[in-house]
Protein backbone atom coordinates (compact mmCIF):
# COMPACT_ATOMS: atom_id res chain seq x y z
CA UNK A 1 0.00 0.00 0.00
CA UNK A 2 1.14 3.59 -0.77
CA UNK A 3 2.01 6.10 1.78
CA UNK A 4 2.87 3.48 4.67
CA UNK A 5 5.63 6.03 5.58
CA UNK A 6 3.35 8.31 7.52
CA UNK A 7 2.24 5.75 10.33
CA UNK A 8 3.83 4.90 13.37
CA UNK A 9 3.32 3.62 16.51
CA UNK A 10 0.77 5.86 18.89
CA UNK A 11 0.88 4.12 21.78
CA UNK A 12 3.37 4.18 25.37
CA UNK A 13 4.88 0.91 26.99
CA UNK A 14 5.06 0.65 30.19
CA UNK A 15 8.39 2.05 31.94
CA UNK A 16 9.36 -0.90 33.61
CA UNK A 17 8.41 -4.76 32.39
CA UNK A 18 4.64 -5.72 33.19
CA UNK A 19 3.74 -9.19 31.83
CA UNK A 20 2.80 -11.13 34.77
CA UNK A 21 -0.57 -11.50 33.21
CA UNK A 22 1.27 -14.14 30.92
CA UNK A 23 1.39 -16.39 33.52
CA UNK A 24 -2.82 -16.87 33.86
CA UNK A 25 -4.43 -19.48 31.65
CA UNK A 26 -8.05 -18.16 31.51
CA UNK A 27 -10.57 -15.85 33.25
CA UNK A 28 -11.50 -17.26 36.44
CA UNK A 29 -14.41 -14.77 37.36
CA UNK A 30 -17.06 -12.50 36.04
CA UNK A 31 -16.06 -8.89 35.92
CA UNK A 32 -18.46 -6.07 37.05
CA UNK A 33 -20.23 -5.38 33.94
CA UNK A 34 -21.04 -1.59 33.23
CA UNK A 35 -23.50 -1.23 29.96
CA UNK A 36 -22.78 1.95 28.35
CA UNK A 37 -25.73 1.31 25.55
CA UNK A 38 -27.30 4.08 26.61
CA UNK A 39 -24.98 6.46 26.09
CA UNK A 40 -21.80 5.50 23.86
CA UNK A 41 -24.48 2.94 22.39
CA UNK A 42 -26.93 5.74 21.58
CA UNK A 43 -24.33 8.01 20.64
CA UNK A 44 -23.86 6.18 17.96
CA UNK A 45 -26.89 5.63 16.29
CA UNK A 46 -28.15 7.44 13.03
CA UNK A 47 -31.24 8.36 14.96
CA UNK A 48 -30.63 8.37 18.70
CA UNK A 49 -33.22 6.91 20.88
CA UNK A 50 -36.16 8.43 21.66
CA UNK A 51 -37.12 8.49 26.06
CA UNK A 52 -39.63 6.04 25.52
CA UNK A 53 -37.30 3.82 23.67
CA UNK A 54 -34.51 4.54 26.23
CA UNK A 55 -36.81 3.18 28.84
CA UNK A 56 -37.47 -0.03 27.18
CA UNK A 57 -33.77 -0.68 26.82
CA UNK A 58 -32.70 -0.04 29.75
CA UNK A 59 -35.65 -2.65 31.07
CA UNK A 60 -33.49 -5.03 28.50
CA UNK A 61 -30.50 -4.59 30.22
CA UNK A 62 -31.84 -5.02 33.52
CA UNK A 63 -33.42 -8.15 32.82
CA UNK A 64 -30.35 -9.17 31.08
CA UNK A 65 -28.58 -8.96 34.48
CA UNK A 66 -26.52 -5.96 34.10
CA UNK A 67 -25.95 -4.22 37.76
CA UNK A 68 -24.33 -0.85 36.41
CA UNK A 69 -25.82 0.91 33.91
CA UNK A 70 -24.21 4.08 32.25
CA UNK A 71 -27.46 6.06 31.54
CA UNK A 72 -26.00 9.35 29.74
CA UNK A 73 -24.40 12.92 30.05
CA UNK A 74 -27.32 14.69 31.41
CA UNK A 75 -26.06 18.03 31.21
CA UNK A 76 -25.76 17.31 27.57
CA UNK A 77 -29.18 17.93 26.65
CA UNK A 78 -32.73 17.87 27.79
CA UNK A 79 -33.58 14.35 26.05
CA UNK A 80 -30.73 13.20 28.50
CA UNK A 81 -31.68 14.93 31.39
CA UNK A 82 -35.42 14.03 31.05
CA UNK A 83 -34.40 10.47 30.95
CA UNK A 84 -32.92 10.35 33.91
CA UNK A 85 -35.10 12.29 35.75
CA UNK A 86 -38.02 9.85 34.52
CA UNK A 87 -35.45 7.12 35.63
CA UNK A 88 -35.72 8.40 39.28
CA UNK A 89 -39.44 9.94 39.93
CA UNK A 90 -40.82 6.75 38.55
CA UNK A 91 -38.69 4.49 40.34
CA UNK A 92 -37.55 2.50 37.56
CA UNK A 93 -34.23 1.94 38.79
CA UNK A 94 -33.96 -1.52 40.65
CA UNK A 95 -32.61 -1.42 44.53
CA UNK A 96 -29.47 -3.39 43.16
CA UNK A 97 -28.89 -1.40 39.97
CA UNK A 98 -26.59 1.43 40.12
CA UNK A 99 -26.64 4.19 37.54
CA UNK A 100 -24.02 5.95 36.32
CA UNK A 101 -23.88 9.69 34.38
CA UNK A 102 -20.70 10.99 32.43
CA UNK A 103 -19.81 14.57 33.34
CA UNK A 104 -16.60 16.99 32.16
CA UNK A 105 -14.55 18.76 34.61
CA UNK A 106 -16.50 22.09 34.51
CA UNK A 107 -18.53 23.38 37.10
CA UNK A 108 -21.41 24.48 35.39
CA UNK A 109 -21.82 21.18 34.07
CA UNK A 110 -21.01 19.16 36.87
CA UNK A 111 -23.46 21.11 39.01
CA UNK A 112 -25.91 20.35 36.43
CA UNK A 113 -25.34 16.88 36.97
CA UNK A 114 -25.71 16.44 40.44
CA UNK A 115 -28.96 18.42 40.13
CA UNK A 116 -30.84 15.78 37.47
CA UNK A 117 -29.63 13.55 40.30
CA UNK A 118 -31.35 14.35 43.20
CA UNK A 119 -33.43 11.46 44.79
CA UNK A 120 -30.95 9.10 43.30
CA UNK A 121 -30.78 5.86 45.42
CA UNK A 122 -26.76 5.11 44.09
CA UNK A 123 -25.41 6.53 41.25
CA UNK A 124 -21.67 6.35 39.62
CA UNK A 125 -20.46 10.02 38.82
CA UNK A 126 -18.03 9.40 35.50
CA UNK A 127 -15.82 12.68 35.50
CA UNK A 128 -13.49 12.59 32.82
CA UNK A 129 -10.80 14.57 30.52
CA UNK A 130 -8.27 13.69 27.52
CA UNK A 131 -5.01 12.73 28.74
CA UNK A 132 -2.90 11.67 25.30
CA UNK A 133 0.01 13.63 23.43
CA UNK A 134 -1.98 14.28 20.80
CA UNK A 135 -5.19 16.09 22.31
CA UNK A 136 -2.74 17.65 24.60
CA UNK A 137 -0.69 19.39 21.48
CA UNK A 138 -3.70 19.59 18.66
CA UNK A 139 -6.66 20.02 20.67
CA UNK A 140 -6.02 21.50 24.44
CA UNK A 141 -2.66 23.17 23.37
CA UNK A 142 -2.28 22.62 27.09
CA UNK A 143 0.57 21.28 29.63
CA UNK A 144 0.77 17.91 31.43
CA UNK A 145 0.09 19.91 34.76
CA UNK A 146 -2.53 22.14 32.68
CA UNK A 147 -4.53 18.84 32.09
CA UNK A 148 -3.86 17.58 35.77
CA UNK A 149 -5.09 20.87 36.96
CA UNK A 150 -8.59 20.21 34.91
CA UNK A 151 -8.56 16.61 36.46
CA UNK A 152 -8.27 17.53 40.14
CA UNK A 153 -10.16 20.44 40.21
CA UNK A 154 -13.15 18.19 38.68
CA UNK A 155 -12.71 15.62 41.67
CA UNK A 156 -12.99 17.94 43.94
CA UNK A 157 -16.26 19.52 42.71
CA UNK A 158 -17.48 15.89 42.81
CA UNK A 159 -16.66 15.92 46.27
CA UNK A 160 -18.29 19.56 46.90
CA UNK A 161 -21.70 18.58 44.69
CA UNK A 162 -21.91 15.21 45.76
CA UNK A 163 -21.80 16.64 49.59
CA UNK A 164 -24.85 19.03 49.17
CA UNK A 165 -27.19 16.03 47.14
CA UNK A 166 -28.92 13.57 48.69
CA UNK A 167 -27.98 10.46 47.59
CA UNK A 168 -25.11 7.41 47.18
CA UNK A 169 -22.51 8.53 44.73
CA UNK A 170 -19.17 6.85 43.69
CA UNK A 171 -16.93 8.50 42.11
CA UNK A 172 -15.19 7.64 38.92
CA UNK A 173 -11.92 8.96 36.38
CA UNK A 174 -10.90 8.21 33.24
CA UNK A 175 -7.77 9.48 31.51
CA UNK A 176 -9.83 9.69 28.66
CA UNK A 177 -7.56 8.54 25.47
CA UNK A 178 -5.37 6.55 27.79
CA UNK A 179 -3.52 4.28 25.43
CA UNK A 180 -2.28 7.48 24.02
CA UNK A 181 -1.20 8.80 26.99
CA UNK A 182 2.37 8.33 28.16
CA UNK A 183 2.02 5.60 30.67
CA UNK A 184 3.95 7.49 33.78
CA UNK A 185 1.88 10.65 33.29
CA UNK A 186 -1.55 8.94 33.20
CA UNK A 187 -0.43 7.19 36.49
CA UNK A 188 0.76 10.56 38.02
CA UNK A 189 -3.01 12.05 36.75
CA UNK A 190 -4.72 9.35 38.70
CA UNK A 191 -3.06 9.03 41.66
CA UNK A 192 -3.68 12.98 41.93
CA UNK A 193 -7.36 12.92 41.14
CA UNK A 194 -7.28 9.34 43.98
CA UNK A 195 -5.19 11.86 46.48
CA UNK A 196 -7.82 14.29 46.73
CA UNK A 197 -10.43 11.41 47.00
CA UNK A 198 -8.68 9.50 49.75
CA UNK A 199 -10.92 6.34 48.83
CA UNK A 200 -11.10 3.40 51.45
CA UNK A 201 -12.65 0.21 52.06
CA UNK A 202 -16.10 1.53 52.80
CA UNK A 203 -15.79 4.01 50.26
CA UNK A 204 -13.81 2.90 47.00
CA UNK A 205 -13.85 4.53 43.55
CA UNK A 206 -13.62 3.81 40.14
CA UNK A 207 -10.37 4.43 37.87
CA UNK A 208 -11.01 3.58 34.05
CA UNK A 209 -8.93 3.09 31.90
CA UNK A 210 -10.08 3.27 28.39
CA UNK A 211 -8.86 2.63 24.90
CA UNK A 212 -10.64 5.31 23.71
CA UNK A 213 -9.28 4.52 20.28
CA UNK A 214 -7.30 1.14 20.24
CA UNK A 215 -3.27 1.53 18.96
CA UNK A 216 -2.07 -0.99 19.80
CA UNK A 217 -1.71 -5.29 20.15
CA UNK A 218 -3.78 -6.62 22.77
CA UNK A 219 -0.80 -7.71 24.70
CA UNK A 220 0.59 -3.93 24.98
CA UNK A 221 -3.00 -3.11 26.36
CA UNK A 222 -2.31 -5.44 29.19
CA UNK A 223 0.93 -4.43 29.86
CA UNK A 224 -0.49 -0.81 30.14
CA UNK A 225 -2.78 -2.17 32.65
CA UNK A 226 -1.01 -4.33 34.28
CA UNK A 227 1.28 -1.39 34.85
CA UNK A 228 -1.19 0.89 36.48
CA UNK A 229 -2.65 -1.56 38.20
CA UNK A 230 0.82 -2.46 40.29
CA UNK A 231 1.15 1.32 40.77
CA UNK A 232 -1.62 3.16 41.47
CA UNK A 233 -2.30 4.29 44.57
CA UNK A 234 -4.73 3.13 47.55
CA UNK A 235 -5.02 0.47 45.22
CA UNK A 236 -6.90 -1.93 47.36
CA UNK A 237 -9.68 0.27 47.21
CA UNK A 238 -9.49 1.17 44.01
CA UNK A 239 -11.73 -0.61 41.79
CA UNK A 240 -9.44 -0.77 37.74
CA UNK A 241 -11.97 -0.51 35.33
CA UNK A 242 -11.33 -0.82 31.78
CA UNK A 243 -13.21 0.33 28.12
CA UNK A 244 -12.05 -0.70 25.22
CA UNK A 245 -12.82 0.36 21.49
CA UNK A 246 -12.73 -1.86 19.00
CA UNK A 247 -11.05 0.20 16.38
CA UNK A 248 -8.20 -2.61 15.35
CA UNK A 249 -10.45 -5.24 15.67
CA UNK A 250 -8.98 -6.31 19.00
CA UNK A 251 -11.83 -5.06 21.36
CA UNK A 252 -12.64 -8.40 22.74
CA UNK A 253 -8.97 -9.62 22.74
CA UNK A 254 -7.43 -6.51 24.81
CA UNK A 255 -10.56 -6.97 27.39
CA UNK A 256 -9.84 -10.33 28.00
CA UNK A 257 -6.26 -10.00 28.10
CA UNK A 258 -6.87 -7.19 30.75
CA UNK A 259 -8.61 -8.70 32.94
CA UNK A 260 -6.19 -11.10 33.22
CA UNK A 261 -3.47 -7.36 33.83
CA UNK A 262 -5.74 -6.67 36.83
CA UNK A 263 -8.94 -5.30 35.10
CA UNK A 264 -12.02 -5.64 37.20
CA UNK A 265 -14.49 -3.81 35.59
CA UNK A 266 -15.86 -3.37 31.92
CA UNK A 267 -17.82 -1.14 29.82
CA UNK A 268 -18.98 -2.42 26.93
CA UNK A 269 -21.78 -2.89 25.02
CA UNK A 270 -24.54 -5.18 23.17
CA UNK A 271 -23.27 -7.18 20.00
CA UNK A 272 -20.00 -3.88 20.26
CA UNK A 273 -22.24 -0.96 19.24
CA UNK A 274 -20.33 2.43 19.36
CA UNK A 275 -18.93 4.82 17.32
CA UNK A 276 -16.25 3.90 14.53
CA UNK A 277 -15.86 0.28 14.80
CA UNK A 278 -17.74 0.17 18.28
CA UNK A 279 -16.98 -0.36 22.12
CA UNK A 280 -15.96 -3.96 22.78
CA UNK A 281 -18.87 -6.26 22.59
CA UNK A 282 -20.18 -7.54 25.99
CA UNK A 283 -22.24 -10.54 24.52
CA UNK A 284 -18.77 -12.19 22.98
CA UNK A 285 -16.54 -11.16 26.42
CA UNK A 286 -19.52 -13.10 28.79
CA UNK A 287 -20.30 -15.76 26.42
CA UNK A 288 -16.41 -16.58 25.93
CA UNK A 289 -16.43 -16.91 29.88
CA UNK A 290 -19.39 -19.52 29.49
CA UNK A 291 -17.63 -21.66 26.88
CA UNK A 292 -14.70 -21.71 29.56
CA UNK A 293 -17.22 -23.01 32.35
CA UNK A 294 -16.78 -19.90 34.20
CA UNK A 295 -20.54 -17.93 35.22
CA UNK A 296 -20.37 -14.41 33.51
CA UNK A 297 -23.37 -13.50 35.86
CA UNK A 298 -25.55 -12.26 32.79
CA UNK A 299 -28.22 -13.86 31.24
CA UNK A 300 -28.29 -14.28 27.79
CA UNK A 301 -30.23 -17.81 27.55
CA UNK A 302 -32.42 -16.35 24.79
CA UNK A 303 -30.23 -14.60 22.59
CA UNK A 304 -32.22 -14.57 19.55
CA UNK A 305 -34.87 -12.63 21.73
CA UNK A 306 -32.01 -10.00 22.81
CA UNK A 307 -31.36 -9.56 19.29
CA UNK A 308 -34.19 -9.69 18.22
CA UNK A 309 -35.00 -6.43 20.46
CA UNK A 310 -31.65 -4.57 19.71
CA UNK A 311 -32.24 -4.72 16.21
CA UNK A 312 -35.80 -3.21 16.72
CA UNK A 313 -34.58 -0.31 19.48
CA UNK A 314 -31.06 0.57 17.75
CA UNK A 315 -31.87 -0.28 13.70
CA UNK A 316 -28.55 -1.55 13.58
CA UNK A 317 -28.12 -5.11 12.64
CA UNK A 318 -26.21 -7.61 13.96
CA UNK A 319 -23.89 -9.35 11.32
CA UNK A 320 -24.72 -12.92 10.40
CA UNK A 321 -21.32 -14.22 11.46
CA UNK A 322 -21.40 -12.38 14.50
CA UNK A 323 -19.96 -14.46 17.56
CA UNK A 324 -22.64 -16.72 19.09
CA UNK A 325 -25.45 -14.22 18.06
CA UNK A 326 -25.13 -14.36 13.99
CA UNK A 327 -27.39 -16.47 12.36
CA UNK A 328 -24.90 -18.73 11.04
CA UNK A 329 -21.99 -18.62 13.55
CA UNK A 330 -23.10 -22.34 14.38
CA UNK A 331 -23.92 -23.31 11.02
CA UNK A 332 -22.39 -26.02 9.02
CA UNK A 333 -23.12 -26.21 5.30
CA UNK A 334 -19.34 -28.68 5.13
CA UNK A 335 -20.16 -32.32 4.75
CA UNK A 336 -16.80 -33.17 6.88
CA UNK A 337 -18.17 -30.83 9.60
CA UNK A 338 -21.61 -31.68 8.98
CA UNK A 339 -20.59 -35.48 9.78
CA UNK A 340 -18.37 -34.82 12.59
CA UNK A 341 -21.01 -32.87 13.81
CA UNK A 342 -23.65 -35.39 14.07
CA UNK A 343 -21.23 -38.28 15.24
CA UNK A 344 -20.51 -35.97 17.86
CA UNK A 345 -23.80 -35.70 19.08
CA UNK A 346 -24.35 -39.30 18.84
CA UNK A 347 -21.06 -40.05 21.04
CA UNK A 348 -22.42 -37.58 24.26
CA UNK A 349 -25.74 -39.24 23.79
CA UNK A 350 -24.24 -42.59 23.74
CA UNK A 351 -21.66 -42.16 26.64
CA UNK A 352 -24.54 -39.42 28.32
CA UNK A 353 -21.79 -37.29 29.17
CA UNK A 354 -22.74 -33.97 30.96
CA UNK A 355 -19.42 -31.84 29.52
CA UNK A 356 -20.00 -30.42 26.10
CA UNK A 357 -17.30 -31.61 23.98
CA UNK A 358 -18.52 -31.58 20.24
CA UNK A 359 -17.00 -30.98 17.31
CA UNK A 360 -16.84 -27.56 15.60
CA UNK A 361 -19.46 -26.16 18.07
CA UNK A 362 -17.93 -24.30 21.30
CA UNK A 363 -20.68 -23.70 23.04
CA UNK A 364 -24.42 -25.60 22.88
CA UNK A 365 -26.59 -23.47 21.14
CA UNK A 366 -29.50 -24.98 22.85
CA UNK A 367 -28.28 -22.90 26.05
CA UNK A 368 -28.18 -19.42 24.57
CA UNK A 369 -32.03 -20.36 23.10
CA UNK A 370 -30.60 -21.75 19.35
CA UNK A 371 -32.34 -24.59 17.84
CA UNK A 372 -30.09 -28.10 16.31
CA UNK A 373 -32.47 -28.22 13.40
CA UNK A 374 -32.43 -25.50 10.48
CA UNK A 375 -29.48 -23.35 12.83
CA UNK A 376 -26.58 -26.07 13.19
CA UNK A 377 -27.03 -28.50 10.00
CA UNK A 378 -27.82 -26.52 6.81
CA UNK A 379 -28.03 -28.30 3.19
CA UNK A 380 -26.08 -26.64 -0.26
CA UNK A 381 -24.13 -28.35 -2.56
CA UNK A 382 -21.50 -28.26 -0.18
CA UNK A 383 -22.72 -30.53 2.41
CA UNK A 384 -22.53 -34.16 3.22
CA UNK A 385 -24.23 -37.61 4.06
CA UNK A 386 -24.11 -36.67 7.85
CA UNK A 387 -25.57 -33.83 7.87
CA UNK A 388 -28.65 -34.64 5.70
CA UNK A 389 -29.23 -37.81 7.41
CA UNK A 390 -29.26 -35.86 10.80
CA UNK A 391 -32.28 -33.60 9.80
CA UNK A 392 -34.13 -36.86 8.37
CA UNK A 393 -33.48 -38.46 11.68
CA UNK A 394 -34.14 -35.48 13.95
CA UNK A 395 -36.92 -33.83 12.15
CA UNK A 396 -38.81 -36.67 10.77
CA UNK A 397 -37.59 -39.91 12.49
CA UNK A 398 -35.93 -41.39 9.54
CA UNK A 399 -32.50 -43.54 9.88
CA UNK A 400 -31.63 -44.20 6.98
CA UNK A 401 -28.69 -47.48 6.12
CA UNK A 402 -25.27 -45.87 6.13
CA UNK A 403 -24.99 -46.67 2.26
CA UNK A 404 -28.34 -45.44 1.52
CA UNK A 405 -27.49 -41.86 3.45
CA UNK A 406 -24.46 -41.31 1.15
CA UNK A 407 -26.47 -41.99 -1.95
CA UNK A 408 -29.44 -39.72 -0.89
CA UNK A 409 -27.03 -37.24 0.06
CA UNK A 410 -25.45 -37.19 -3.43
CA UNK A 411 -28.86 -36.90 -4.54
CA UNK A 412 -29.57 -33.64 -2.56
CA UNK A 413 -26.39 -31.67 -3.40
CA UNK A 414 -26.88 -32.12 -6.80
CA UNK A 415 -30.55 -31.13 -6.61
CA UNK A 416 -28.91 -28.20 -4.56
CA UNK A 417 -26.30 -27.39 -7.17
CA UNK A 418 -28.82 -27.54 -9.90
CA UNK A 419 -31.28 -25.18 -8.35
CA UNK A 420 -27.86 -22.97 -7.00
CA UNK A 421 -29.56 -22.29 -3.68
CA UNK A 422 -29.86 -23.68 -0.20
CA UNK A 423 -32.33 -26.49 0.59
CA UNK A 424 -34.73 -26.56 3.63
CA UNK A 425 -35.76 -29.46 5.94
CA UNK A 426 -39.22 -29.83 4.45
CA UNK A 427 -37.76 -29.62 1.01
CA UNK A 428 -35.23 -32.58 2.30
CA UNK A 429 -38.10 -34.18 3.07
CA UNK A 430 -40.10 -34.03 0.38
CA UNK A 431 -37.00 -34.74 -2.09
CA UNK A 432 -36.95 -38.04 -0.01
CA UNK A 433 -40.69 -38.79 -0.32
CA UNK A 434 -40.82 -38.56 -3.68
CA UNK A 435 -37.91 -40.17 -4.75
CA UNK A 436 -37.43 -43.13 -2.31
CA UNK A 437 -40.55 -43.87 -0.15
CA UNK A 438 -43.48 -46.33 -1.76
CA UNK A 439 -43.18 -45.74 -5.36
CA UNK A 440 -45.92 -46.75 -7.33
CA UNK A 441 -44.46 -46.39 -10.80
CA UNK A 442 -44.16 -48.86 -12.96
CA UNK A 443 -45.01 -51.48 -10.62
CA UNK A 444 -47.67 -50.81 -8.18
CA UNK A 445 -48.14 -53.02 -5.40
CA UNK A 446 -51.81 -53.95 -4.41
CA UNK A 447 -51.77 -56.73 -2.22
CA UNK A 448 -50.07 -60.18 -1.88
CA UNK A 449 -50.83 -63.63 0.43
CA UNK A 450 -48.41 -66.37 1.85
CA UNK A 451 -49.23 -69.78 2.40
CA UNK A 452 -46.39 -71.45 4.38
CA UNK A 453 -45.29 -74.91 3.57
CA UNK A 454 -41.76 -76.17 3.16
CA UNK A 455 -40.76 -72.75 1.71
CA UNK A 456 -43.31 -69.44 1.59
CA UNK A 457 -45.14 -69.19 -1.16
CA UNK A 458 -46.87 -65.99 -2.25
CA UNK A 459 -49.65 -64.96 -4.40
CA UNK A 460 -48.42 -60.97 -5.62
CA UNK A 461 -50.99 -58.46 -6.72
CA UNK A 462 -49.62 -55.90 -8.56
CA UNK A 463 -50.42 -53.50 -11.60
CA UNK A 464 -48.26 -52.05 -14.58
CA UNK A 465 -49.93 -49.62 -16.10
CA UNK A 466 -53.85 -50.15 -15.94
CA UNK A 467 -53.40 -54.24 -15.93
CA UNK A 468 -53.61 -55.30 -12.92
CA UNK A 469 -51.74 -59.20 -12.22
CA UNK A 470 -51.49 -61.79 -9.64
CA UNK A 471 -47.78 -63.61 -10.28
CA UNK A 472 -46.66 -66.60 -8.20
CA UNK A 473 -42.58 -66.65 -6.35
CA UNK A 474 -41.61 -69.11 -3.55
CA UNK A 475 -38.45 -68.18 -1.32
CA UNK A 476 -37.36 -68.98 2.55
CA UNK A 477 -39.29 -66.14 4.10
CA UNK A 478 -41.81 -63.84 2.86
CA UNK A 479 -39.85 -61.06 1.55
CA UNK A 480 -37.79 -63.69 -0.45
CA UNK A 481 -40.55 -65.12 -1.92
CA UNK A 482 -42.13 -61.84 -3.15
CA UNK A 483 -38.29 -60.74 -4.18
CA UNK A 484 -37.97 -64.21 -6.39
CA UNK A 485 -41.71 -63.60 -7.75
CA UNK A 486 -40.63 -60.05 -9.08
CA UNK A 487 -37.37 -61.20 -10.60
CA UNK A 488 -38.78 -64.59 -12.10
CA UNK A 489 -41.87 -62.88 -13.54
CA UNK A 490 -40.52 -59.70 -14.60
CA UNK A 491 -37.38 -60.56 -15.91
CA UNK A 492 -35.62 -58.26 -14.07
CA UNK A 493 -32.21 -59.05 -12.07
CA UNK A 494 -30.40 -57.99 -8.83
CA UNK A 495 -28.83 -59.34 -6.39
CA UNK A 496 -27.54 -58.25 -2.37
CA UNK A 497 -30.83 -57.25 -0.64
CA UNK A 498 -29.78 -54.71 1.80
CA UNK A 499 -32.67 -54.44 4.73
CA UNK A 500 -33.71 -51.99 7.35
CA UNK A 501 -36.27 -51.55 9.93
CA UNK A 502 -37.42 -49.16 12.63
CA UNK A 503 -40.26 -47.55 14.14
CA UNK A 504 -40.86 -44.37 13.33
CA UNK A 505 -42.45 -42.28 16.22
CA UNK A 506 -43.93 -38.54 15.23
CA UNK A 507 -46.59 -37.15 17.34
CA UNK A 508 -49.07 -39.83 18.24
CA UNK A 509 -48.86 -41.59 15.35
CA UNK A 510 -46.71 -44.99 14.72
CA UNK A 511 -45.29 -46.24 11.54
CA UNK A 512 -43.24 -48.88 10.54
CA UNK A 513 -40.48 -47.67 8.34
CA UNK A 514 -38.08 -50.17 5.75
CA UNK A 515 -35.31 -49.33 4.04
CA UNK A 516 -34.10 -51.98 0.85
CA UNK A 517 -31.08 -51.64 -1.17
CA UNK A 518 -30.67 -53.84 -4.19
CA UNK A 519 -27.52 -54.06 -7.02
CA UNK A 520 -27.83 -54.33 -10.66
CA UNK A 521 -26.17 -56.55 -13.13
CA UNK A 522 -23.94 -53.73 -13.28
CA UNK A 523 -22.99 -52.84 -9.68
CA UNK A 524 -25.08 -50.00 -9.36
CA UNK A 525 -27.30 -50.14 -5.82
CA UNK A 526 -30.89 -48.86 -6.33
CA UNK A 527 -32.53 -47.68 -3.06
CA UNK A 528 -36.11 -47.99 -1.50
CA UNK A 529 -38.21 -47.16 1.70
CA UNK A 530 -41.66 -48.06 2.51
CA UNK A 531 -43.77 -46.32 5.46
CA UNK A 532 -46.91 -48.17 6.75
CA UNK A 533 -48.62 -49.21 9.94
CA UNK A 534 -47.81 -52.57 9.12
CA UNK A 535 -44.10 -53.62 8.93
CA UNK A 536 -44.58 -56.54 6.68
CA UNK A 537 -46.59 -53.88 3.83
CA UNK A 538 -43.01 -51.19 4.92
CA UNK A 539 -41.00 -53.96 3.96
CA UNK A 540 -42.79 -54.88 0.54
CA UNK A 541 -43.10 -51.41 -0.30
CA UNK A 542 -39.51 -50.82 0.38
CA UNK A 543 -38.44 -53.66 -2.36
CA UNK A 544 -41.42 -52.34 -4.40
CA UNK A 545 -39.34 -48.36 -4.47
CA UNK A 546 -36.21 -49.86 -5.06
CA UNK A 547 -36.95 -52.14 -7.54
CA UNK A 548 -39.06 -49.37 -9.19
CA UNK A 549 -35.97 -46.83 -9.08
CA UNK A 550 -34.05 -49.43 -10.63
CA UNK A 551 -36.39 -49.87 -14.03
CA UNK A 552 -36.84 -45.92 -14.19
CA UNK A 553 -33.05 -46.01 -14.08
CA UNK A 554 -34.00 -46.19 -18.32
CA UNK A 555 -31.73 -49.30 -18.29
CA UNK A 556 -33.90 -51.92 -16.93
CA UNK A 557 -37.15 -52.51 -19.49
CA UNK A 558 -39.86 -55.08 -17.68
CA UNK A 559 -40.08 -58.10 -19.37
CA UNK A 560 -44.01 -59.12 -19.35
CA UNK A 561 -44.50 -62.87 -19.26
CA UNK A 562 -47.26 -63.96 -21.73
CA UNK A 563 -48.30 -66.43 -19.20
CA UNK A 564 -49.41 -63.68 -16.61
CA UNK A 565 -53.15 -64.19 -16.19
CA UNK A 566 -55.08 -60.64 -16.25
CA UNK A 567 -57.49 -59.80 -14.10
Amino acid sequence: MRNVEKYSRSYFMPPVKSMKWMEKEYITEAPTWCSVDLRDGNQALVVPLTLEEKLEYFQLLVNIGFKEIEVGFPAASETEYTFLRTLIEQELIPEDVTIQVLTQSREHIIERTFEALKGVNKAVVHLYNSTSLAQRDQVFKKSKEDIIEIAVTGAKLLQKFAAETEGNFIFQYSPESFTGTELDFALDICNRVLDVWQPTSNNKVIINLPATVSHSLPHVYASQIEFMSDHLNYRENVILSIHPHNDRGTGVADSELALLAGGQRIEGTLFGNGERTGNVDIVTLALNMFSHGVDPQLHFENIPEIMERYESLTKMKVHERHPYAGKLVFTAFSGSHQDAITKGFKWREEKEKEQWKVPYLVIDPKDIGRKYEGDIIRINSQSGKGGIGYLLEQQYGLELPPKMRESFGYHVKNVSDHLNKELIPNEIHEIFINGFVNIKTPIEFINYQITKYDDFQTVLTIQIRDDVQEIIGVGNGRLDAISNALQTKLGIQYTDLVYKEHAQEMGSKSNAVSYIGITDINGTVHWGCGIDVDIMNSSVKALFSAVNNMVTSNRFPIQIDSSFTLK
